[in-house]
């Protein structure tokens, strides 16, 4: 594939992980595979782990030149030295998050499958906006975002577009020509090689 039609990897943390262990574990994902973006996605609602969690993976993500977002907590941003915001909430969010981070930040936006979530998204002012899943997660309603939503973004819209939940390398191959970013985390931590497990599900990339 050449490099011009080669998506970036837009690497998502898990929802869960140890402060003793996982940047380590980042950084060697992120030595051996280019990343483009990494998204903290920690879940809860303790504050001061995840603003821990913040301070360390942006020494690992920055000292790479890789860009840290984080999942929601909008006010944690500037507080942490972020570079924006990832919104779980279509295009509700965006306006408000501009307005409070300013033009220079990141704020993405996930939309599930809906392509009129999406181009709301962007009118709001989104860098970008995600789809999926796009493979069997297990999760929510069991719909997923297909190619041909993604072939269509990529033609008529100019905001680019994540890929992401539940990749296989065939839907690698099969996205790849429709997307500007793969999202990619489930698929790779549970191994017990991440940063082989990330080349593995990229290999049809060439």
């Amino acid at each position: 594939m050449a490099a011009d039609d080669r998506p970036q990897i837009y690497l998502i943390t898990p929802p869960d992980f140890g402060l003793d262990a996982f940047p380590d574990l980042l950084a060697r994902v992120l030595d051996t595979t280019g990343i483009a973006c990494i998204r903290l996605a920690l879940a809860g609602s303790d504050g001061d782990r995840i603003g821990r969690a913040a301070d360390a993976l942006r020494l690992v993500a920055h000292d790479r030149d890789v860009a840290l977002v984080i999942e929601s907590h909008l006010q944690l941003v500037e507080r942490h030295g972020l570079d924006g915001v990832h919104l779980n909430d279509g295009a509700r969010s965006v306006r408000d998050a501009r307005k409070l981070l300013g033009a220079d930040a990141i704020v993405g936006a996930f939309c599930g499958t809906s392509r009129h979530d999406g181009i709301n998204a962007g009118e709001a002012g989104a860098d970008y906006v995600a789809f999926g899943p796009v493979g069997a997660t297990g999760l929510g309603t069991g719909a997923r975002a297909e190619r041909d939503l993604f072939a269509w973004w990529s033609e008529m819209i100019e905001v680019p577009v994540v890929a992401e939940g539940g990749l296989t390398p065939d839907l690698v191959a099969d996205l790849a020509p429709v997307s500007d970013f793969l999202g990619i985390g489930a698929e790779i931590w549970s191994a017990d090689d991440p940063a082989a497990a990330l080349k593995a599900l990229l290999a049809p990339l060439g």
